[in-house]
């Protein structure tokens, strides 16, 4: 069976943009800046981009191109074709599986929520909710966590993830050029359009009570913006804003590597990462930070602003700005566009998760695109309900520290390791090269080969020496989902041990074939 291909150069930086493009530019983001310092945040987040984020970026792309081009389209294989002298090195690389996996079982039932509440704008099924309390009781209605006049049950949110999840596996099943490749073409198209046009419509909304003059967006951007320089004496800025580079880059999952796969040996990785990187870059930055902050400011002043960004992404997105919407003209429009551009951010997002799984089983055990579809889409099925079923227990925010953010960053250190030290800078230097229309800055052997692994190194051992104790013994879970936060990790130290047993047993089949041809 001959390997995938992307149909255009265009194709593979819209599909790498889309799954960087995601939940976190529009509603991370912004929080993470309000809470941080605001315009100083930008000085560690671009630190970080720099010496971090664009560096990951390079190296996931050159170990992909490196790595499909001897037939391996997931982490294991070319992890192994890196260091091939070392028998352990592959197993390291299941963990670019295993996070994938493990961040979509929760994150299509949160991208589910999004197509609902696009249709509930429509028809405007919110409407009557007014409060931050009302509106906050229609989304634990929704989500199955209370019974009230807006929700009897959990079956419309079911109803919606159903139709969520039928259709990221319809996308990855479509392939690399029909499916995934056109999806990201449209929904990108989309998503920017939308975003300019609520970009627009917030920063022409002035001060919506004249009662209060100062109540207004570009004071609302003032807000976001203007520096608190102390903010940056705080290791825990700095530690915040790494940590969304992360986050937004989709960096340190395997997802970059298992893309840059599909191209050929001259196709270009160094313009193509940075031009990716600099999609998302706008996406988040100029659109993420223009739109729920200085909207929440017009309408809530100073104080609710602060308010509403110290309560989370998710009160932001599904509680701050439908009420926004509100009170504005053909606000059920704007707030269709609003659920709409966030639900296009997460399935471009979440196809790029699923695609992993299902290279590794075409790659591995010769298993056809409908078959590997298949398999992925019963297990994660399966394994998905423990989120929709148990939200309230812990379960959700459990898998997403192991897997999109514990793994992500250990995933990312032994990349860079293995990238600049084994395989080796002057060679790492030369393929990162290979068709590139551009020739990075010397200074970036230095970053790629000290700087880049170093830093990881420091936060991984941060953790360790901070927090590991308290993760472990379950501190900050309360006594009721201690049960729940357990066998949540049992699950995934089985799942992992599942994935590290079919690598095993992939090599043990390509060693019986080599001894078979070599006879």
């Amino acid at each position: 069976m001959p390997k995938e291909r992307w149909s255009s150069k265009l194709g593979i930086i819209l599909a790498v943009a889309g799954s960087a493009i995601g939940l976190g530019n529009f509603l991370r983001f912004p929080v993470q800046a309000a809470g941080n310092g605001g315009g100083a945040f930008m000085i560690p987040y671009f630190v970080a981009l720099l010496l971090v984020g664009l560096p990951l970026m390079w190296i996931e792309w050159t170990i992909g191109r490196f790595g499909g081009g001897f037939g391996h389209s997931t982490a294991p294989g070319m992890f192994h074709t890196l260091w091939e002298k070392n028998k352990f090195i592959k197993y390291f690389g299941v963990i670019g599986i295993f996070g994938p996996i493990v961040i979509f079982i929760y994150y299509v039932y949160i991208e589910s929520w999004l197509l609902g509440y696009s249709v509930f704008a429509l028809l405007g099924k919110y409407n009557s909710c007014t409060t931050e309390q009302s509106m906050s009781a229609f989304l634990q209605a929704y989500q199955g966590l209370v019974k009230n006049e807006f929700f009897a049950g959990i079956a419309p949110a079911y109803f919606f993830f159903l139709i969520t999840f039928i259709l990221n596996v319809w996308v990855v099943y479509m392939g690399i050029q029909k499916g995934i490749e056109k999806v990201c073409e449209w929904a990108l198209a989309v998503l920017f359009l939308f975003g300019v046009i609520l970009v627009i419509r917030v920063l022409t909304l002035g001060a919506p009570d004249p009662a209060k003059p100062d109540f207004n967006t570009i004071n609302g951007l003032g807000f976001l913006w203007n520096p608190d320089w102390s903010a940056l004496k705080s290791a825990k800025v700095w530690l915040a804003a790494t940590g969304q580079i992360f986050f937004t880059l989709s960096c340190g999952i395997g997802v970059i590597l298992t893309y840059a796969s599909y191209l050929t040996k001259q196709d270009d990785v160094a313009l193509s990462g940075l031009s990716a990187a600099s999609a998302n870059e706008f996406a988040e930055v100029i659109l993420g930070g223009s739109i729920v902050i200085p909207a929440a400011f017009a309408f809530f002043g100073p104080a609710g602003a602060k308010n509403i960004a110290a309560g989370g992404a998710f009160n932001l997105g599904f509680v701050t700005m439908p009420l926004v919407m509100e009170k504005i003209a053909f606000g059920n429009i704007f707030g269709f566009m609003w659920f709409m551009l966030l639900f296009l951010a997460g399935i471009t997002s979440s196809i790029s998760l699923a695609q992993p799984a299902i290279a590794f089983l075409e790659d591995e055990f010769n298993c056809s695109k409908k078959r590997a579809c298949g398999i992925f889409g019963i297990v994660t099925f399966v394994l998905c309900q423990p989120a929709i079923f148990l939200l309230s227990k812990g379960v959700v925010d459990e898998l997403d520290f192991w897997g999109g953010t514990f793994c992500l960053v250990l995933f990312a250190t032994i990349e860079s390791i293995l990238f600049a030290w084994v395989f080796g800078m002057e060679k790492a230097w030369t393929e990162l090269h290979v068709g590139s229309d551009i020739t990075i800055p010397r200074i970036y052997r230095f970053i790629i080969k000290y700087i880049t692994p170093a830093f990881l190194l420091v936060i991984l051992g941060m953790w360790f020496w901070q927090d590991w104790r308290s993760v472990i013994l379950m501190k900050n879970v309360s006594q009721e989902n201690r049960p729940y936060v357990l066998a949540t990790r049992i699950g995934l130290v089985i799942f992992f041990g599942i994935l590290v047993f079919l690598v095993f047993h992939a090599w043990q089949k390509r060693k019986q074939k080599g001894e078979q041809n070599a006879s």
